[in-house]
């Protein structure tokens, strides 16, 4: 397993303080940190998906790899079937050489793109990956598509490696982040995170003649049922300490999972009026660049990894 790594890399998993937990954790001894993964390629799903942003998913989709495990504990995670240590996260584990053909066979389909999803307690992983990839002489658009959970020192070493960066900015509030993720750091974090981000890839989105995107950075925000004043907070941050050029994708799509009915606040879907505030606020801000979703858009971010494709049904 040492052989898919480099020095630099096993030195990292040996003794782990890859993201902000920092729980120093020999990942070749076993998943005893914080996101429950080991050494291996942790990898719960590679699949086509069709639902990330227009410029992304393209006419064909993205190639998304996702990883099991995660850095965060969000209560109200719609990847809790495989981001929770114990739950599915090694049922579909591969080899870096099942990857690759996993990957290659989707990239045969025309495919321009290779997302990698929770990948911040990952990256050793992801760069295996992507170093395979161009052994065999494959070189799609790379997306980072994280939660923002970041060390900067981390997205520093992604330079010249990472096309697209597609963070989520969650919260600012620390009662908040620590309530629902488990990181009351996570405002300070996240945004060192996103002005490294910034600072490689700045506002402009590159994009091909058919309209897919090749370089640049997309910050997300998911507005929460009752948290409408949160999410304006979130826009003003970006708007005042990095820039209203940014492309912001404004979603929508939260649906509850079990865990948290018994939350007053989140154990609900998002009312119209709540989210069309925070499109309001994000167009008063001089926000130029972004994506609006549908209210209904729950409906069809609803994964089961289960299957095959998670996003799509096997019938």
């Amino acid at each position: 397993m040492r052989s898919l790594y480099t020095e630099d890399e096993i030195s990292l998993l040996v003794d782990c303080t890859l993201c902000p937990r920092e729980c120093h954790t020999d990942r070749f001894s076993g998943g005893g940190g914080y996101c429950g993964a080991d050494a291996g390629m942790n990898i719960a799903s590679i699949c086509i998906h069709r639902g990330e942003e227009p410029v992304i998913s393209g006419n064909d989709g993205i190639c998304n790899i996702f990883f099991s495990g995660c850095n965060l504990r969000c209560i109200f995670c719609q990847n809790h079937e495989i981001s929770r240590p114990g739950s599915r996260q090694n049922a579909n584990s591969y080899s870096l050489h099942e990857a690759l053909d996993a990957v290659e066979e989707i990239l045969s389909k025309g495919i321009r793109s290779v997302g990698f999803v929770s990948p911040s307690h990952s990256v050793p992983q992801m760069k295996a990956i992507i170093r395979g990839l161009h052994d065999r002489n494959l070189k799609p658009v790379i997306v980072y598509n994280t939660n923002g959970y970041d060390k900067p020192e981390l997205i520093d070493s992604l330079d010249g490696i990472v096309n697209v960066y597609l963070p989520d900015y969650k919260y600012i509030t620390p009662g908040l982040s620590k309530r629902f993720s488990n990181a009351s750091d996570y405002p300070v974090i996240v945004m060192k995170a996103l002005k490294r981000m910034y600072f490689q890839k700045g506002s402009r989105l590159i994009t091909d003649d058919s309209g897919n995107l090749e370089d640049g950075l997309i910050i997300r925000h998911l507005v929460l049922p009752g948290h409408a004043e949160e999410s304006k907070k979130v826009l003003r941050s970006i708007a005042e300490e990095i820039s209203t050029g940014i492309s912001i994708s404004l979603m929508s799509q939260y649906h509850p999972i079990p865990s948290v009915r018994e939350f007053k606040d989140l154990g609900r879907s998002l009312y119209r009026e709540e989210y069309e505030e925070v499109a309001a606020e994000m167009e008063l801000l001089g926000f130029r660049n972004g994506w609006l979703q549908q209210l209904d858009s729950n409906i069809n971010y609803r994964p089961d990894f289960s299957r095959d494709n998670p996003f799509e049904s096997d019938i």
